[in-house]
């Protein structure tokens, strides 16, 4: 079935298997989110939309998509005579809603999609454990998938034995601890290959993947999560 999503769905420059974890940009979403911003009266961004390489998501582009659709930075704070400051209007463009950030509103696509690759299947037998520790055991007879992706790539640690992953359409959970440059997956029955895609965070309202989980696996905020990802993956744009 296609999709209405601008740049999902889309095969991406170089998207064959990767020894890393990839975050794809899709300059298509990235400009919806604006012009969408732009047709609700929105005119200029909260200049941190463009900090730490606009949050992950590659300055460059992100200023290119802002100047195209007429959007200037906000002036900055003006202080009254006791030194608070007077908020900005709230017609500014924020970044979870440029970035399609849970609890940005339905009307925002997500603009970072994270993939990995499936580096081997193994079975793993009832009582055996996986990763640091054994911290997993499995309760009975299974099958478990090395990926490429670890918490060097901004997939955290707390986000083992707590969030899942999509291989072809089907959820399957991170298991065990979260290594520097891998993570496990528990496959049982399904039909997983060595090379096959691994998402670990996409469309939610696809069903894909959010990164909403991760919030509520690790404590941390979107901000935080999304801007690590985008910094440590390899990032493509895609259109």
């Amino acid at each position: 079935m296609s999709s209405s999503i601008p740049g999902h769905g889309v095969p991406a420059p170089g998207s064959a298997p990767r020894s890393s974890p990839v975050a794809r940009i899709s300059r298509g979403a990235l400009t919806a989110n604006a012009r969408a911003a732009w047709e609700r009266g929105i005119r200029s961004f909260d200049p941190s939309v463009l900090d730490a390489d606009a949050w992950g998501h590659g300055r460059s582009v992100v200023h290119e998509v802002l100047e195209a659709q007429g959007l200037v930075a906000a002036e900055p704070p003006v202080f009254t005579a006791d030194g608070s400051a007077i908020a900005r209007p709230s017609t500014t463009l924020t970044p979870s809603t440029l970035f399609g950030l849970p609890g940005a509103g339905p009307s925002t696509t997500a603009v970072l999609r994270l993939t990995g690759t499936v580096l081997s299947v193994k079975d793993l037998r009832a009582g055996e454990g996986v990763s640091y520790g054994y911290a997993y055991r499995a309760a009975a007879d299974t099958r478990i998938s090395l990926v490429t992706g670890g918490y060097a790539q901004g997939i955290v640690r707390a986000l083992g034995g707590a969030v899942d992953v999509a291989i072809a359409g089907r959820r399957h959970p991170i298991v065990g601890r979260v290594a520097m440059d891998v993570c496990v997956v528990e496959i049982s029955d399904a039909a997983v290959r060595r090379g096959d895609e691994v998402l670990f965070l996409g469309n939610p309202s696809l069903g894909e993947p959010s990164l909403s989980s991760w919030v509520q696996a690790t404590g941390l905020s979107e901000g935080e999560l999304i801007t690590t990802v985008g910094l440590r993956a390899i990032r493509e744009e895609t259109p």
